[in-house]
């Protein structure tokens, strides 16, 4: 999923065990604070790139076993060698984010994929290796959701990214349902544009399903975690929907009565899931 700023969704929560918190605050510690250097303040691009060298010449310093006298590096040394965490999930974050520094723009939905392999990917890979449960079924299903949660995140924040002058939309997208960067200058919501985030939201819903499966395996607490994960995304696109894709001026958010009804469909996921194989 996305690392940027989760608000949608649970980390770390009450359904996950325990003893695997630990673990995963110290992975979203890691990846957020990454992600910073690359967006936040106004620092120039080169010391944006040189602040994330330095962390991959950390994770460089952990696999040779002597990391850096950094707590965050020392916390993520020690759930890395206690839960024989793989690094280049970590490295693969740290590519994403540095092209985040210099790439304002995608040509097409395969180039965007890429970053979303790079950008989102990784976490569910990591969560998978906590669990014990990565197998490849449960990996290519695990890369379904993280880069539909991925995409999800830049169609709720097209107007946030836009004020950061980058636009994840593909061209080739844009130019095909005759949508400009006018659009979203001015906050433009004409039929264009409808057509163009319908398809998109078209898209990641898809994505999303194809990958539901993967909660109804995974068994316990990450299997309902996961549950609510995907029901999240799945609400967050009904709700640009249900601005009539208006996510210039309604930025699409999780309200209580979401959280309930995302659990009530989770409950129900089984039985839907099998209607919607049925159905296709």
């Amino acid at each position: 999923m996305s690392i940027d700023h989760y608000e949608n969704f649970p980390v770390a929560s009450l359904l996950m065990p325990a003893r695997l918190r630990p673990a995963v605050e110290t992975i979203y510690a890691f990846a957020r604070s990454a992600d910073d250097l690359a967006d936040e303040g106004d620092a120039a691009p080169d010391t944006r790139l040189a602040a994330l060298t330095r962390y991959e010449l950390a994770l460089d310093a952990i696999e040779r076993g002597t990391p850096p006298d950094i707590p965050l590096f020392q916390r993520l040394a020690k759930i890395i060698l206690d839960f024989g965490l793989p690094i280049q999930p970590f490295r693969d974050l740290l590519s994403a984010f540095k092209q985040d520094v210099v790439t304002t723009r995608y040509a097409n939905f395969g180039s965007l994929i890429d970053y979303c392999r790079r950008s989102a990917n990784p976490v569910g890979y990591l969560m998978l290796h906590l669990y014990g449960a990565a197998n490849p079924a449960n990996m290519r299903d695990s890369d379904a959701i993280c880069s539909a949660l991925q995409l999800i995140n830049f169609w709720q924040d097209v107007a946030v990214d836009w004020a950061k002058k980058r636009i994840y939309l593909p061209q080739q997208d844009c130019e095909r349902f005759c949508v400009s960067e006018t659009h979203l200058a001015a906050g433009n919501v004409d039929d264009c544009w409808r057509n163009l985030l319908r398809h998109e939201v078209d898209r990641a819903r898809a994505m999303m399903l194809s990958g539901a499966p993967l909660a109804l395996r995974l068994p316990g607490r990450i299997g309902w975690e996961l549950r609510l994960v995907i029901q999240g995304g799945l609400r967050i696109l009904e709700r640009i929907e249900a601005v009539d894709y208006d996510v210039f001026r309604h930025r699409p958010q999780l309200s209580a009565g979401d959280w309930l009804r995302m659990a009530w469909r989770a409950a129900g996921m089984k039985f839907s899931l099998a209607q919607t194989a049925r159905v296709g």
